[in-house]
């Protein structure tokens, strides 16, 4: 009989969560609203203790898909990302002693492409690598078919890349400038409107109405993030890098992402050879979207190495 299991991925805006089963067939999802920054981890729990007892009777195991920095395999956070309090505790450990459940842990942008190399955008690439535009900037990294980790699991932690010198003592010097808000404050910055009403929705609607000054934001927008695209590729020589996020549901930001990496290729200056040897990383949208995260939790919990 084909076990099923409980799949959290938490954020910072909601709790998300699913029964799954072994090939990653969602039978149950939903979500509650994530606890508020000074919330204490007793409260957090409080949150989850309903869930896994509506569930408890019918899963083998508890797999969870979270920011912050993270060993994968004892559940030891060093930060929580959104999620503080978690930081400096061991999660699994705390998740297990109070349900008597296995309980394995992920960092989120990981999960993503462990997701997407197991079964989606990414399957078959030996290096390869994710792009999350969230209210930061996350990923994760596949090399020689490995996720990337690193000795003190921060690979992957696009949002901490330096993108300007000159302003490391705020994050404007930081490529987590760029996520998702990074629409509002440009468009609004061009039009004058508030901010607060400037969304990836709004801004796509007004392109499709030939909205020039929109265009214009969209091309500034993908111009930065090729930026990036193009250092990932060059450091690691990557074969796909899979964007998602929210607004990479709209086909337009992949369209625009290509034409502006196309667009600084050709500008390179080392010369017919060497700029012909450059070859950037196939940019593609991540096939999986807002379940990413649950189903590389759930490929951790069945087939990494974790323990309790």
């Amino acid at each position: 009989m084909m076990k099923h299991y409980l799949v959290f991925d938490w954020g910072g805006t909601f709790l998300k969560y699913a029964v799954m089963n072994e090939e990653t067939e969602i039978l149950h999802k939903d979500k509650i609203p994530a606890p508020s920054g000074d919330s204490t981890k007793e409260e957090f729990y409080r949150l989850l203790d309903p869930i896994v007892e509506q569930y408890r009777n019918e899963i083998a195991g508890i797999a969870v898909s979270m920011p912050g920095m993270l060993d994968d395999r004892t559940g030891y956070c060093r930060t929580g990302g959104s999620l503080k309090f978690n930081a400096g505790t061991n999660v699994a450990k705390e998740m297990f002693e109070r349900w008597q459940l296995p309980v394995s842990v992920e960092n989120d942008g990981k999960a993503a492409v462990l997701a997407e190399h197991w079964k989606g955008a990414l399957q078959g690439c030996h290096d390869c690598a994710v792009l999350i535009i969230g209210t930061g900037i996350g990923g994760g990294i596949i090399l020689n078919d490995r996720l990337l980790v690193g000795k003190d699991f921060s690979a992957g932690e696009y949002s901490y890349i330096c993108t300007n010198d000159q302003h490391t003592d705020t994050f404007d010097g930081f490529w987590c400038r760029n996520g998702h808000k990074v629409i509002g404050r440009k468009l609004s910055a061009a039009t004058g409107e508030p901010e607060e009403s400037l969304d990836g929705i709004e801004l796509f609607k007004r392109i499709r109405n030939n909205d020039e000054t929109a265009k214009q934001v969209l091309r500034e927008i993908a111009a930065d993030y090729a930026v990036q695209i193009y250092n990932l590729s060059i450091l690691l020589n990557l074969e796909k890098i899979a964007v998602g996020g929210g607004i990479s549901a709209d086909p337009l930001l992949i369209d625009y992402l290509k034409k502006a990496l196309w667009d600084m290729h050709e500008r390179l200056p080392f010369g017919p050879t060497e700029n012909s040897a450059l070859i950037m990383a196939d940019v593609v949208p991540c096939q999986f979207r807002n379940d990413a995260n649950l189903i590389g939790a759930l490929y951790h919990h069945l087939y990494g190495t974790w323990e309790n």
